[in-house]
Formats: C-alpha cells, sequence, structure tokens
C-alpha cells in the first residue's frame, strides 16, 4: 500500500493533467455536431491503428520470458484493430444515410 501511496505522490501533476485531459476531450467530443462525426471518426480511426503499430513494436522489444508485457501487447493489438474495424464500420454507416435512395 505505501508503494500504490508513494507512487501517486511522486506522479501527482501528470494524475492531473490525465484527470483534466478526460474532462477535456468529453466537453470537445459532447459539442460536436452529429455532421462532423464522419470525419472525427475517420481520424480516430488513424490514430488507433499508430496505437497498433506501437503495441506491435512493444511486444517485439519484450523479453521472451516478460509474459506480462507480451499478453498487454496482445491484448491491446486486438482491441485496437477491433476498434479500428468498428469505426471503419460506423463510418461506413454513416455515409450510407447520405447516400440517395433509388
Amino acid at each position: 500500500m505505501n508503494n500504490i501511496l508513494s507512487w501517486i505522490s511522486e506522479n501527482q501533476q501528470i494524475i492531473y493533467i490525465v484527470v483534466l485531459m478526460i474532462f477535456v476531450g468529453i466537453e470537445v467530443i459532447g459539442r460536436v455536431p452529429s455532421v462532423l462525426h464522419t470525419p472525427l471518426m475517420s481520424g480516430a480511426n488513424a490514430i488507433h491503428g499508430v496505437v497498433i503499430i506501437g503495441a506491435i513494436i512493444v511486444m517485439g522489444g519484450a523479453a521472451k520470458d516478460n509474459y506480462l508485457a507480451l499478453i498487454l501487447g496482445f491484448l491491446a493489438v486486438i482491441l485496437g484493430t477491433l476498434n479500428v474495424v468498428g469505426g471503419f464500420v460506423v463510418t461506413d454507416r454513416m455515409l450510407e444515410m447520405f447516400k440517395k435512395k433509388k
């Protein structure tokens, strides 16, 4: 327990920044009109593509006996891939809404 409390006190400024980033992100995303959702979704897909590449690089650099890093890297690759594919599916569906009906 003392290790956790000392880590929190050492990284207190970083924790404050992350919490503020969360609140700013929620405010910014909450005020986006639905017309801009598709371009923002495409940008989010590109960011998650970078996350996938980063996870692959981390997994490649991890030691063979570091199972925690390998498991977390593998989960990051799987979840990032699901997020990218899901984002493209949502983007495609939204673009279908703007096409004229036959």
